[in-house]
C-alpha cells in the first residue's frame, strides 16, 4: 500500500511535536537473541504456581488474531498461518473488514455488524465492520470467543515509543488486556517492500517463550474478562517491533528494552532501518533503526 508511509507519517508528525525538544527516556538494555528464550516472562501475566497444576503442559493454547491493516492484509494472513503451525494451538482470526490504521483504542460506542470472510491465502476469518477494539470485543461477546491470547498484526509500519496511542494495531491489543487477555501486538517497520517471515518467526517465538504461563494464567481463570470485568484486566501489553529488512542484512537479534515515552527527533521514528549496522544503540528506537527486533511493554490504558 504505496499510501501507507504518507498517511502513518502525518499521524505521527501530529503526535510527535510536542516531544520534539524532550529527550529520550532512559533504558536499561536487556541484549537477547531473536529465539524463544530472549523473551522476558514479564510481557505476559505470570501464573501462580497452585494454577500450573491445573492443567496439562499440552492443553491446546487458543490464539484470537486480529490487526489494524484489515482481514484482507498480507501481514495477519502471514502471522495467523505461522501460529497455526505451533502444535496444538488454535487459531482464529477477527480483524477490521477495512484498513483502520491510525485509529487507536477507538470503538464504535455500539452494535457492530459482522461477516464470515476468508484472509489473502484462503484462511477462515470474521470481518468486522469497525474499528480494531471492535473486532475484540465481537471476538469475544457477539462470538463467545475465548482466547487464551490476542495478537494483534503484523502491522504493515512500525509501531514505536511515542505512537503507540495512535496505532490501531496496539489499540486492539489494549482492548484484549482491558479484559483481562494477554496480549501481543506486532510490527514491521515501513519499506518498499514487506517479508512478513521474520516478524511471524518472532511472534512465534515469543509465544513458545510464554506459552505454559498463558495456558496457566487461563487455567487460573485470567481469561476471558466478562463485559463487567470478570477477570482482573492486564496491567500491560507485550508491543513487538520487528525492523524491515528489504534493503540487506536480517533482523539482528531481539532486544528487551524500555518504552520511550519521548524522543529528541520525531523523524528518526519514522527513519529506514539498517539491517546491516555495526552499531547497537540501548535505547528502542535506536536499535529498531539499526536492526534489532524490539520488545517493550505499554500500559494497557494510555497515558499522555
Amino acid at each position: 500500500m504505496s499510501t501507507r508511509p504518507v498517511r502513518l507519517a502525518v499521524a505521527v508528525a501530529t503526535v510527535l511535536l510536542a516531544a520534539a525538544a524532550c529527550g529520550s527516556s532512559g533504558s536499561a538494555d536487556t541484549a537477547a537473541p531473536a529465539s524463544a528464550s530472549s523473551t522476558s516472562a514479564s510481557s505476559a501475566a505470570p501464573a501462580p504456581a497452585s494454577a500450573t497444576a491445573t492443567r496439562p503442559a499440552d492443553t491446546t493454547l487458543d490464539v484470537l488474531v486480529t490487526n489494524d491493516d484489515g482481514v484482507s492484509s498480507a501481514g495477519i494472513d502471514a502471522v495467523a498461518r505461522a501460529i497455526a503451525a505451533l502444535p496444538n494451538t488454535t487459531v482464529k482470526i477477527v480483524a477490521p473488514a477495512a484498513n483502520q490504521s491510525g485509529t487507536g483504542g477507538k470503538t464504535s460506542g455500539g452494535e457492530v455488524s459482522h461477516n464470515d470472510d476468508r484472509t489473502a491465502s484462503g484462511q477462515p476469518a470474521v470481518a468486522v465492520s469497525g474499528f480494531p477494539a471492535d473486532a475484540v470485543n465481537v471476538a469475544l461477546d457477539a462470538l463467545g470467543l475465548k482466547p487464551d491470547l490476542v495478537v494483534s498484526g503484523i502491522n504493515e509500519g512500525q509501531n514505536l515509543g511515542p505512537v503507540v496511542n495512535l496505532s490501531g494495531t496496539v489499540g486492539a491489543a489494549r482492548a484484549a488486556a482491558q479484559r483481562g487477555i494477554p496480549a501481543l501486538a506486532a510490527s514491521e517497520g515501513l519499506g518498499d517492500t514487506y517479508d512478513y517471515a521474520p516478524g511471524a518467526a518472532q511472534v512465534v517465538a515469543w509465544i513458545t517463550a510464554h506459552r505454559a504461563a498463558l495456558l496457566a494464567t487461563s487455567a487460573a481463570g485470567g481469561s476471558p474478562a466478562s463485559a463487567a470485568g470478570g477477570a482482573a484486566a492486564a496491567q500491560t501489553v507485550a508491543n513487538l517491533n520487528i525492523p524491515n529488512c528489504f534493503a540487506g542484512g536480517s533482523v539482528r537479534g531481539l532486544r528487551e528494552l524500555p518504552s520511550e515515552a519521548k524522543v529528541a527527533d520525531p523523524a528518526t521514528i519514522l527513519k529506514a532501518q539498517t539491517c546491516t549496522a555495526g552499531d547497537s544503540p540501548t535505547d528502542e528506537v535506536g536499535a529498531f533503526n539499526a536492526g534489532f527486533a524490539t520488545l517493550t511493554t505499554v500500559p494497557a490504558q494510555p497515558t499522555g
